[in-house]
């Protein structure tokens, strides 16, 4: 019965969903096949695409195709239906045989060492040696005699081969036929080696002689060409060689190379000593200046005196000759020898300290023993010993030997007296630490500035943080002290400021072994001025300007650490302190200028490299000038605090004698000024007074170089510059200061105004309104807005590519899969024909095995 063929007949029934790739589905799909996309909301205007789908038939459909295409080229993949000639360079004309068959030669070596699978070791690789494969060489077929040489090395003469390894008879019978003697009687086997033997030493004796004949006609031949040269090189003999002139001198740069190659090469030197070496050292230097000290002090010098041996003139008759001990000793041995070594160990308990402390003093009288024995060798050297001796020679000319014996004694006596004074007198070598500033002080009064800078600095070095653990906290407290001793300075009156500016350099050395410790100690004596000014401003509602030694505090802040930071834990601290003087102090007298012009002095020092701005600095010189010139109304601007415009300090600096304008001259301001508690004359306050002015110009003038490049420069410094101005229509002042005054408002106008004054922007003018309509576009779902027609495009195409490449890399990812499975498949069909087959060899060997027993068991029976 024949297959029906389907109705063309259109059913009413819904239409079937089209395919994925918009093909024709089928005309009655599985309805557990079709997958329904169904939307939440109903948007109108909205086209659904993709809302019923076939994923089943479409993934049939797929791997339907991938058979056809994809499958068939992976079984394909090794096989060839068409014949190509390989063989290089076979219709190329431009290549010679010789070339092709190389060529040929090198790309079938290139095949054969191409491993085709990595994972198979068992490839057959021959391996060469020089050429020679290694195999072969592994037989060892080429066998070297030692008794050969080396021209015919591994060569084996027949007879000695089958004599050895073939027999006898074969050779027996070679060389009887060889020799031609008498084949009835054979020879035995020991008479055959003989022979071989004989040969062998007869062949070897004549290659020896071939040899020797060979170096005799190879030495003739030497000599011949040694005659033969002489005739081709021409040489002159020797007498015509010494007709000739000399030979040239060698010209300098011969000479030098010579003497490089001569000159002694650079000796190794000794090793740079670490900081705890050094240390050391100088702490046993000073332990051993300290003993000798001592030593002279107490006068033990006189017996070691005695002891050294004194310059004999040639006539003395040493009459003076005194046994001070009996030296006579007891004749004992020992184990066979004589007890010696027990006396001088005695000797040498009795005095070892004389002889630790006296090693330098042993040195200097040996170098002097040596002067006095070669007195033309040391030339322009002047020693102590040589005047002595010229002294003790004058007086033996001058007097009789019994005055000579007893005054060198009294002169000695003397000169022990006049040493241990000096000694007393003597600054120690060694300090002990000190635990309080008591301590240190007693150690530090009635001394000099250069003792007591020694004496600091030898505490150091006796008490380096190196040579002991607990050395470190006693130096950190030496700081503290010193800084005590420094404020204590500053109050004297007069003030030691020579003696502070030495001890700035040890406080400088200890801060940079322990900077935090430093840092610490500073900051608690400007935390307690800053409390006490506080405390004054509570109490008594103003403040007066510290005294000498919180002045002298800051300036050592600004010398130990950098300035230029622009947060520092000790400088910023001491900057807000300099800042609270210059506006919280009123200046009520003349120690008060003095003493803000210094801090004035001190800020420009803080900021001369980082050149911050310093509101306070200026606001005071402002109010100096004030003050210095006769009030008025129009000053050009107003005071700030501490300043007043009237009052009774407002013309503290004013000058009016005439005769003291003329007699001062131009100078340093003394900082004694600052703590001087006497009352000055007139003529002395008024020429403070134009120092005092001078200062501050100064300060004016160096303000003015330092903030010339600020944008806001002529707004700052404006109120200056009109005070000056009206100073200088007064004359009374001396000509240095009116010169000064001139040369700062001179640099004032010189520099340029680097700001720009503000303006208001330009805004657009408005237009009139029009009656002509604005076109809006109209907004469209789906589409990107706010762009032109060519980057719509650009990104259209941008979509395009990465939907493309999103396609391209599924459908890729979907080939492997399916080749994946087909390599699966095809491996697993493997599998199972290898097990059929092992399964059938198996089913064989039973039958065969049950075929043998059956044979077996008929066999019994029978």
């Amino acid at each position: 019965m024949g297959k029906s063929k389907p109705s063309r007949v259109r059913r009413q029934a819904p239409r079937a969903p089209a395919g994925p790739r918009g093909g024709p589905a089928k005309a009655n799909p599985n309805p557990f096949e079709v997958k329904v996309n169904r939307q939440k909301f109903q948007i109108l205007g909205r086209k659904t695409r993709h809302d019923v789908g076939l994923p089943g038939v479409s993934r049939a459909r797929a791997i339907r195709k991938r058979t056809q295409t994809l499958l068939k080229e992976y079984k394909e993949r090794n096989k060839s239906n068409v014949f190509t000639d390989k063989r290089f360079g076979e219709y190329n004309s431009n290549i010679s045989p010789e070339e092709k068959m190389m060529k040929r030669f090198a790309l079938e070596q290139q095949r054969h060492h191409e491993k085709k699978n990595i994972y198979n070791l068992n490839e057959d690789e021959e391996l060469t040696h020089y050429g020679q494969s290694l195999a072969d060489i592994e037989k060892h077929n080429d066998i070297v005699d030692s008794d050969s040489d080396t021209e015919e090395r591994g060569i084996l003469s027949a007879e000695l081969t089958a004599a050895h390894f073939g027999g006898g008879d074969g050779l027996l019978h070679k060389t009887s036929q060889l020799e031609g003697e008498d084949r009835d009687r054979p020879k035995s086997r020991k008479e055959l080696i003989e022979e071989l033997i004989a040969k062998s030493k007869q062949e070897k004796r004549e290659r020896q002689a071939q040899r020797e004949d060979a170096l005799e006609l190879t030495e003739k031949l030497d000599q011949d060409w040694k005659e033969i040269q002489t005739l081709l090189s021409r040489k002159t003999p020797k007498s015509e060689n010494r007709e000739k002139k000399e030979k040239p001198k060698p010209d300098a740069y011969d000479m030098m190379v010579r003497e490089l190659g001569f000159e002694m090469k650079a000796q190794p030197s000794n090793r740079m000593k670490t900081e705890e070496e050094l240390a050391k050292e100088e702490q046993e230097r000073l332990r051993k200046l300290e003993a000798e000290r001592l030593r002279r002090m107490l006068g033990n010098d006189e017996d070691e005196n005695k002891k050294k041996p004194k310059h004999m003139s040639a006539d003395d008759l040493n009459d003076g000759f005194i046994l001070d001990k009996d030296d006579r000793r007891l004749l004992s041995y020992k184990d066979g020898k004589m007890n010696i070594e027990e006396d001088t160990q005695e000797e040498q308990s009795k005095e070892p300290d004389s002889q630790e402390n006296d090693q330098e003093d042993g040195e200097k009288g040996e170098n002097e023993s040596e002067s006095r024995e070669d007195p033309e060798e040391s030339g322009s050297t002047d020693s102590h010993s040589d005047l002595e001796s010229n002294v003790e020679s004058e007086e033996e000319n001058e007097k009789p030997n019994k005055e000579q014996r007893y005054t060198p004694g009294k002169k000695m006596l003397s000169n022990d007296e006049k040493i241990g004074k000096a000694a007393r007198t003597e600054l120690p070598y060694t300090f002990a630490a000190p635990e309080s500033y008591k301590e240190l002080r007693s150690l530090l009064l009635g001394r000099s500035v250069e003792e007591q800078l020694l004496v600091v600095e030898r505490i150091q070095k006796c008490n380096h943080p190196s040579l002991a653990v607990g050395n470190k906290a006693k130096l950190e407290k030496l700081f503290g002290f010193l800084l005590e001793y420094v404020g204590d300075l500053a109050t004297n009156d007069p003030p030691d400021l020579k003696t502070i500016d030495k001890l700035v350099v040890q406080l400088y050395n200890l801060c940079q072994l322990f900077p935090e410790s430093a840092s610490d100690s500073i900051r608690f004596v400007l935390r307690d001025a800053m409390h006490e000014m506080e405390e004054m401003i509570e109490t008594k509602g103003r403040a007066v300007f510290p005294g000498l030694d919180v002045l002298i505090f800051l300036k050592i802040a600004g010398l130990l650490f950098p300035t230029s930071d622009f947060w520092h834990p000790v400088v910023t601290p001491a900057l807000v302190c300099m800042s609270q003087l210059l506006t919280k102090c009123r200046v009520l007298s003349l120690q008060d200028v003095v003493k803000g012009l210094f801090v004035s002095c001190l800020f420009l020092e803080y900021v001369s490299l980082s050149r911050r701005f310093i509101p306070e600095l200026i606001n005071f010189l402002l109010g100096i000038l004030y003050i210095a010139t006769p009030n008025k109304q129009s000053q050009g601007s107003a005071l700030v605090h501490p300043f007043r415009a009237l009052g009774k300090n407002s013309e503290l600096l004013l000058v009016s004698n005439k005769a003291d304008v003329s007699t001062w001259q131009k100078g340093s301001l003394s900082l004694q000024w600052a703590s001087k508690q006497s009352a000055p004359t007139a003529a002395e306050a008024n020429h403070a007074r134009l120092s005092c002015l001078a200062v501050c110009l100064a300060l004016a003038k160096r303000c003015v170089f330092m903030y010339g490049t600020l944008p806001s420069f002529h707004a700052i410094i404006r109120p200056l510059q009109a005070l000056l101005t009206e100073h200088l229509a007064d004359c009374s002042h001396p000509p240095e200061l009116q010169e000064l005054c001139q040369s700062i408002l001179s640099e004032m106008e010189s520099q340029k105004p680097l700001f720009q004054p503000l303006i208001c922007e330009k805004s657009k003018p408005v237009p009139l309104k029009l009656f002509t309509p604005q076109l809006v576009k109209v907004l469209e779902f789906g589409r990107k807005q706010g762009s032109s027609k060519e980057e719509q495009e650009r990104k259209r195409l941008i979509h395009k590519h990465r939907r493309e490449f999103k396609g391209a890399v599924r459908e890729i990812r979907k080939d492997n899969q399916f080749l994946a499975r087909m390599q699966l498949s095809e491996i697993i069909e493997r599998d199972a024909e290898r097990k059929r087959k092992v399964k059938q060899l198996f089913n064989s060997l039973a039958t065969q095995e049950g075929e043998w027993k059956a044979l077996r068991r008929k066999k019994f029976k029978k």
